[in-house]
């Protein structure tokens, strides 16, 4: 008969699934022990109004959580049954956790955790280095693993196609005042828990880069030089669009960063033509792909990134109150 969990597990477990991205590193999540099972809820406080008016951003990274905590307990040797989004009047709680039958972790679970405090985004240019075909079959299968696809966007025309997309989105969005205001909030110059440090911004975009990138601080690079010549580009898909398919969604992108940096690949990631909803239809409609685009990916070679930051883990448990 299995039992539930203990505070010491929900610690264990969670130490790992905060390691999970989110936009502009807002670690938007709380989790809590309630009847032997851990809850994985929405912080309220950390959502993003402008950025992420629909909670989209917020769902697909509590979702990359979620794979972590559920991957931190399985090579614990206590292995969890999920229930999504539990309870119909509280939708704020994404995920319920109930232990499963104890069992041994996997060779690939394993790796797979190996990886978490390895993996982060690496916003700088990569290195020409083809991503090999065994690397890029892995990767499908981390997404299909997860009940998602993984469309790998090949030839020039294809990449040319997406890339246009990206960058008008990435234009519209830079438009708002609001939206450059919120960016801003989440930059960080000086040591802080969370946002984005300057030293892990990249360099910003300029009129010749084939993709967007967020500016978060990071240095120019001289002028005229092309960010990437020609980088191996990806979109992570759903069947669906419902906040459960987002949180599958977020699911499939943490199996698939870990799979990558398990590869010895980097990974940054391009939502921008996610964020505006007619990109995201323009986007779905060149990959002629059942479902909806979640994320866009640039994948390959490089120098390790700079890992940025996360709150302490007790900053994000809501423990029980234990009578004096």
């Amino acid at each position: 008969m299995t039992t539930g969990f203990t505070v010491e597990q929900l610690r264990a477990a969670a130490t790992d699934a905060v390691r999970a991205p989110s936009l502009h590193n807002t670690q938007p999540w709380r989790f809590r022990l309630r009847d032997g099972g851990i809850e994985l809820s929405v912080d309220p406080l950390r959502r993003l109004p402008v950025t992420d008016p629909s909670g989209w951003g917020t769902r697909i990274a509590c979702g990359a959580a979620l794979f972590n905590l559920r991957l931190a307990l399985a090579v614990a040797g206590t292995p969890a049954t999920v229930r999504l989004r539990p309870y119909p009047a509280d939708p704020d709680v994404v995920a319920r956790l109930v232990p499963d039958l104890p069992r041994r972790p996997t060779p690939a679970e394993q790796s797979l955790s190996a990886a978490i405090h390895r993996r982060f985004s690496n916003r700088a240019p990569f290195w020409p280095d083809p991503v090999p075909a065994e690397a890029r079959w892995r990767l499908g299968e981390a997404a299909r693993a997860e009940q998602c696809w993984l469309e790998l966007v090949i030839g020039t025309g294809a990449v040319n196609a997406l890339a246009e997309v990206a960058r008008s989105a990435h234009r519209v969005l830079e438009r708002d005042p609001a939206y450059a205001a919120e960016r801003a909030e989440w930059m960080r110059a000086e040591p802080s828990p969370d946002g984005v440090p300057t030293a892990a911004g990249g360099p910003p975009s300029e009129p010749q880069d084939l993709l967007p990138q967020r500016g978060f601080g990071g240095r120019n690079r001289a002028p005229g030089r092309d960010f990437e010549p020609e980088p191996l580009v990806a979109v992570l898909g759903s069947t669906g669009n419902t906040a459960a398919d987002q949180v599958i969604a977020g699911q499939a992108l943490q199996r698939v960063l870990l799979t990558a940096t398990d590869a010895g690949l980097s990974v940054s990631l391009i939502s921008q033509p996610i964020e505006v909803p007619g990109a995201r239809e323009a986007l779905r409609l060149s990959l002629g792909r059942f479902g909806t685009p979640q994320m866009v990916m640039r994948i390959g070679y490089g120098q390790p990134g700079t890992a940025t930051p996360r709150r302490p883990v007790d900053e994000v448990l809501d423990l029980p109150v234990v009578p004096a």
